[in-house]
């Protein structure tokens, strides 16, 4: 079993269903003892900003807020440096616990031992 997970999530609210999947199931690999990396990029980056998760909605999904709240509990949540900078969005804009990395930290995540990767 891997002992970490890296999710990508590249849907925000364009695509809800997926994006909804991609947090769900890093929070619930959190709450289980998954150590987590989940990465932001796309249109997904705009859930690093406080209050962009309260607006969005889903019928019989879990709130995104505490899904976030549950993925920082116990993993990693990052936003994709490019993306943060074609939003120019900077680190004192995101949400406490949310950092900025390039596709460098990405790999390495990745491409270490025991690790699963997704994309969402």
């Amino acid at each position: 079993m891997a002992k970490k997970l890296v999710i990508k999530v590249t849907a925000g609210a364009d695509a809800p269903e997926r994006c909804s999947q991609a947090f769900t199931v890093a929070a619930v690999a959190a709450a289980s003892g998954v150590e987590v990396s989940l990465w932001l990029t796309g249109e997904s980056s705009w859930f690093a900003l406080p209050g962009r998760a309260a607006e969005f909605e889903l019928p019989h999904a879990a709130p995104l807020p505490e899904l976030i709240d549950g993925i920082l509990a116990g993993g990693q949540i990052t936003l994709c440096t490019q993306c943060a900078a074609r939003r120019e969005i900077t680190e004192a804009d995101v949400i406490k616990g949310v950092r900025i990395a390039g596709a460098q930290v990405f790999v390495q995540e990745a491409m270490a031992d025991s690790v699963q990767a997704l994309v969402y």
